[in-house]
C-alpha cells in the first residue's frame, strides 16, 4: 500500500523543536516534506509575499524525512510554494506545527501556525493546526506521538472540504490528557501595553507587551476545554459573513445622488 504524504510546516520556523519532533515521528508511518519558514515567523496572519523573491533552499532534515526546505517568507508562502511547486505531487495532509504555546479564541487571525493550515484549505489538502501550550520537549513529543496515531486511527474523520482542524494540546504537567473536546472558539483577549522607547539615535520606537486575559470557565469553548486539560479541537472554515444581519430583501433601490 502507498505510504501517505504529508506535507509539514509552521510558524516557529525550520530550527523549532516541535516541527522536528513532529517530522520525526510522522516520517515513521508517511513521507513527509517540511516546508518552514527560514526564521520565527509568529503572529504573522495569513501575510503572503508579493514584493520581493521568495528563495526556496533545500536543508539537511531528519532522517526518514523525504526532503525539506528553508523559506525567506511567511508560512503561508511556505504551503503555496510546497503544495504548488516544491512537492512531487499533492499532499494527502497538512500539518502546520507543533507550535510553541496555543492558539485560541481570537488567536487564530493573527496565528500563522493556523494561517498554514487555512491555506493548505484553500488549496484543496485535509489541513490541522497542532499548538502545544508549553516549550517543554517531552510534552512537544506526547503531542506528536498523540497526532500519529491519532490521523491514523480508524475512527480519525480527516477535515472535510473547506474545514480546517484547530487542536491545542495542554502542559504535560497538568498530567496527560484523558479526554479529547470538539469545542467552538471561546474568549482570550489581549491586555496590551506599548512601550514607548527612544532608540540610540534619538528616534522613538513602540514595543508591544501585554497579557493574555483568557475566559475559561465555559469548558464548551477552547480557552475553557484546554484550561481544564482537554485536548481541544475546533472546526473552522473562512466564512466570517454575519448572516443575522443579511435582510430577507436583500436588493435596494439606490438613491440617484449624487448627479455625476
Amino acid at each position: 500500500m502507498k505510504r501517505q504524504q504529508i506535507l509539514i510546516t509552521n510558524d516557529d520556523g525550520i530550527n523549532a523543536l516541535g516541527l522536528s519532533l513532529l517530522a520525526g515521528t510522522m516520517s515513521e508511518v508517511a513521507d513527509v516534506y517540511v516546508v518552514s519558514p527560514e526564521l520565527e515567523r509568529s503572529a504573522m496572519g495569513h501575510a503572503i509575499t508579493m514584493h520581493k523573491p521568495l528563495h526556496a533552499t533545500p536543508v539537511s532534515f531528519l532522517t526518514g524525512v523525504q526532503r525539506a526546505w528553508r523559506i525567506n517568507g511567511t508560512p503561508s508562502d511556505c504551503v503555496k510554494l510546497g503544495i504548488e511547486m516544491l512537492l512531487p505531487e499533492k499532499p494527502d495532509l497538512l500539518l502546520s506545527g507543533i507550535n510553541h504555546g496555543s492558539n485560541l479564541g481570537r488567536d487564530i487571525y493573527y496565528s500563522g501556525t493556523v494561517s498554514a493550515a487555512m491555506e493548505g484549505m484553500f488549496l484543496g489538502v485535509p489541513s490541522m493546526a497542532l499548538s502545544y501550550n508549553g516549550e517543554d520537549e517531552e510534552g512537544l513529543q506526547w503531542a506528536a506521538e498523540f497526532t500519529k496515531k491519532w490521523v491514523f486511527s480508524e475512527n480519525f474523520e480527516r477535515p472535510p472540504k473547506g474545514i480546517l482542524y484547530n487542536v491545542n494540546f495542554p502542559s504535560i504537567s497538568q498530567g496527560i490528557p484523558s479526554q479529547l473536546a470538539w469545542v467552538r472558539l471561546g474568549r482570550r483577549e489581549y491586555a496590551n501595553d506599548f512601550h514607548k522607547r527612544v532608540d540610540p539615535r534619538g528616534r522613538e520606537y513602540f514595543w508591544l507587551a501585554g497579557h493574555v486575559q483568557d475566559v475559561t470557565e465555559d469548558t464548551g469553548t477552547d480557552v475553557g476545554a484546554l484550561a481544564a486539560g482537554f485536548i481541544t479541537v475546533t472546526p473552522l472554515h473562512m466564512d466570517a459573513t454575519a448572516y443575522h444581519l443579511l435582510p430577507e430583501n436583500n436588493r435596494i433601490e439606490v438613491p440617484s445622488w449624487p448627479k455625476l
